[in-house]
């Protein structure tokens, strides 16, 4: 998921396929990544994240792109050995009806864009951020023009979160009970055609369902005809993967970060690793390799502040109460509603990214203790048995 990016004086918000629901149930809509989008409903943040965490909550998630990767000779592996030349994560080791995270890189071993890839037989589906998928697609059609045909299609994203999610879902799709985690399938909901994938962006179990344009409505509102789901908006989303230790473009990772760096080092497999069948090959791979060889100069870090006070993104981090100089700063910070306590994710040298480390974050003039904790804040909770 990415962050916010500024809008043009008068540029007009883009509105999503369930614009009209989100209105119809009283949602509070604000700009982000170029869309008009929920930021909370009448539940409120709070109530919207705990329900998540102890039932089900429907997440609209359409902003983002969703685009169809078909190699031209009609062989998925055409595809996913183009895709591989933009990324360091192995696609052509992906099973059919499989997911895996990836991000595209740039010659200096930082992430343009964090990403879902999917194999769906004979295409590769690609999810990737809001704010970045104009510039992805670009960069797909300029560089794999010659071997690959580009489709964005019209459709519908929406993410079905939480304990209860599998059995929402069952009613309507019997099938999911069967799919662990980032398995793939394409299951016929309320008469149409969907890609539902079990996976999410809040640390729950859950899926993510891409849906024809014009049935996201009457899907939405029949998930939402369960007692057990509430709506919930950008809000509690991004409390909900703070707490999951999920990154967020633009936020925790950007083009100045390497996956190394940003602890992501586990969706680089073995393949494309120094030694592996297709190594390197990728932009920034001499950077990113070296990286995975010989350490990172900082790492991502969990943050847990002492006290009620929240750390947010832009803080900077002393490694002595009295230090003239920061050593890193804060990426993301907030209220974790689950542990009823601030949480926050940040940078530190690889010396002071080590758990129980103590630095000190600059609030309002006053440097707070805040202590280096692994991440994620909270136990996951994906089906993969």
């Amino acid at each position: 998921m990415s962050a916010d990016t500024a809008m043009t004086s008068g540029e007009a918000l883009k509105r999503t396929p369930l614009h009209a629901l989100h209105v119809k149930l009283g949602a509070r809509m604000v700009p982000f990544a170029g869309y008009e989008m929920p930021v909370q409903y009448p539940l409120g943040i709070l109530k919207e994240h705990l329900h998540t965490r102890t039932a089900a909550g429907l997440f609209d998630v359409s902003h983002m792109g969703q685009l169809v990767l078909r190699g031209k000779s009609g062989d998925v592996a055409e595809a996913a050995r183009a895709l591989e030349g933009l990324l360091p994560v192995d696609i052509l080791g992906l099973a059919p009806w499989g997911q895996r995270y990836a991000f595209f890189t740039n010659e200096r071993g930082g992430i343009l864009d964090d990403l879902m890839v999917a194999n769906c037989g004979d295409y590769l589906l690609l999810v990737v951020n809001a704010a970045c998928k104009a510039a992805d697609e670009v960069r797909l059609r300029t560089q794999l023009g010659n071997a690959c045909e580009i489709e964005q299609p019209d459709r519908a994203l929406i993410a079905l979160q939480g304990p209860k999610a599998e059995a929402v879902l069952a009613p309507l799709a019997p099938e999911c009970t069967s799919m662990r985690f980032m398995d793939v399938r394409m299951l016929a909901l309320m008469g149409a055609q969907c890609i539902v994938v079990r996976s999410g962006y809040t640390g729950e179990d859950g899926f993510e369902i891409s849906i024809p344009s014009d049935s996201a409505g009457e899907i939405a509102e029949g998930l939402l005809a369960n007692a057990s789901v509430a709506p919930i908006g950008l809000g509690a989303r991004d409390s909900l993967r703070l707490e999951a230790g999920l990154c967020l473009y633009g936020s925790d990772i950007d083009e100045r970060t390497t996956p190394v760096e940003a602890g992501l080092s586990w969706a680089i497999q073995k393949a494309r690793r120094r030694g592996g069948p297709r190594e390197g090959s990728f932009p920034g791979a001499g950077i990113i390799l070296g990286q995975l060889e010989y350490g990172a100069s900082r790492h991502r870090v969990g943050l847990r502040p002492e006290g009620r006070a929240p750390v947010r993104a832009g803080v900077p981090l002393y490694a002595e109460a009295d230090a003239s100089s920061h050593v890193g700063s804060v990426t993301s910070g907030g209220f974790g509603p689950s542990l009823d306590a601030p949480i926050a994710m940040g940078y530190l040298p690889a010396a002071l990214a080590v758990p129980g480390t103590r630095v000190f974050a600059e609030v309002r003039g006053k440097r707070l203790p805040v202590t280096v904790t692994t991440l994620p804040f909270i136990v996951p909770k994906y089906k993969r048995g």
